[in-house]
């Protein structure tokens, strides 16, 4: 038996339905439907009366529901007991961050982070969009750090999950300085990565090629970087990414750029005095980054 069977029928008990269940946990319907189904079959019994609309629990279901929930807060508790008393005196967050943040934004915004809330040890998990998602609704990481686009609406919900807004990025095509630009081919993410998604909504909107030469199948921009440098085609990529190497003349950008907001979600459950401190300080930090943009009145 696995804990996320227990968090996924926990969700489905409160919202009555597998897709809005599958959208809030991150899986596909297919996937939570199996998940669902696993959990019955290890319990021996079934939960869910699937001959109804919407979906409603057995008397078994209704019966393991509290049971259910009251593992979840428990295991959940224990493992934040645990990890608190694995650093004595330590004040500790866990940040989930997509690669490229965690590489161009995290290092400098968590040293003026401590700048606001004092020394803190930190816990950072760099990776792909769907796995920093899985990473903060599980529970295991207390903030999730990422990019947000309104062509790709982030699926929490804010009263579990509220947000801030803490930094600013643009996503822009760019080719290496020696490589011809007509008849230039594309570099791709996944077509359902985060990136990816937002880049062949900036492709369709500047034009240009459509025809791939290059799909990188794990999301890292940062390999998408190297492909261009070496002048294989044109790739979309965080400024904040190539800042360096477009000053250096080592790569050109190609038409204009599509506005990307850097946003910190917080784990509403978790409320240890280190993680409010730090989000906390995100605003500050954050009021501080505007003021620095706009000016003195």
């Amino acid at each position: 038996m696995e804990l996320k069977w227990l968090e996924d029928f926990v969700s489905l008990a409160r919202t009555g339905n597998f897709s809005r269940s599958a959208e809030e946990r991150h899986v596909t319907q297919s996937a939570f439907s199996r998940r669902i189904q696993a959990l019955e079959t290890w319990l021996g019994v079934a939960l869910i009366d699937r001959s109804t609309y919407p979906t409603s629990l057995t008397a078994a279901g209704r019966a393991f529901r509290e049971t259910a929930e009251e593992a979840v807060r428990m295991l959940h508790g224990s493992r934040a007991a645990l990890q608190a008393s694995a650093r004595p005196g330590q004040r500790h967050v866990a940040v989930a961050a997509l690669h490229t943040l965690a590489l161009t934004f995290f290092p400098r915004w968590f040293r003026r982070i401590e700048a606001q809330a004092g020394p803190l040890s930190s816990r950072l998990l760099p990776d792909d969009f769907h796995a920093c998602l899985q990473a903060i609704v599980e529970g295991g990481y207390d903030f999730l750090l990422t990019f947000h686009h309104p062509s790709v609406p982030i699926l929490l919900d804010p009263a579990q999950f509220p947000h801030r807004v803490v930094g600013a990025d643009s996503l822009v095509a760019v080719r290496g300085a020696g490589t011809p630009e007509a008849g230039i081919p594309l570099l791709s993410y996944a077509h359902n990565s985060f990136l990816g998604r937002v880049a062949a909504v900036a492709q369709a909107e500047a034009g240009g090629p459509t025809a791939s030469a290059h799909t990188n199948e794990n999301a890292m921009a940062e390999a998408l970087k190297f492909m261009a440098l070496e002048g294989h085609g044109l790739a979309w990529l965080p400024r904040s990414l190539v800042a360096r190497e477009l000053a250096e003349g080592q790569l050109v950008a190609t038409g204009p750029s599509t506005p990307l907001e850097v946003r910190l979600y917080r784990n509403a459950a978790h409320r240890r005095a280190a993680v409010s401190a730090v989000w906390e300080a995100a605003e500050a930090v954050a009021a501080e980054t505007m003021q620095d943009r706009t000016g003195p009145d």
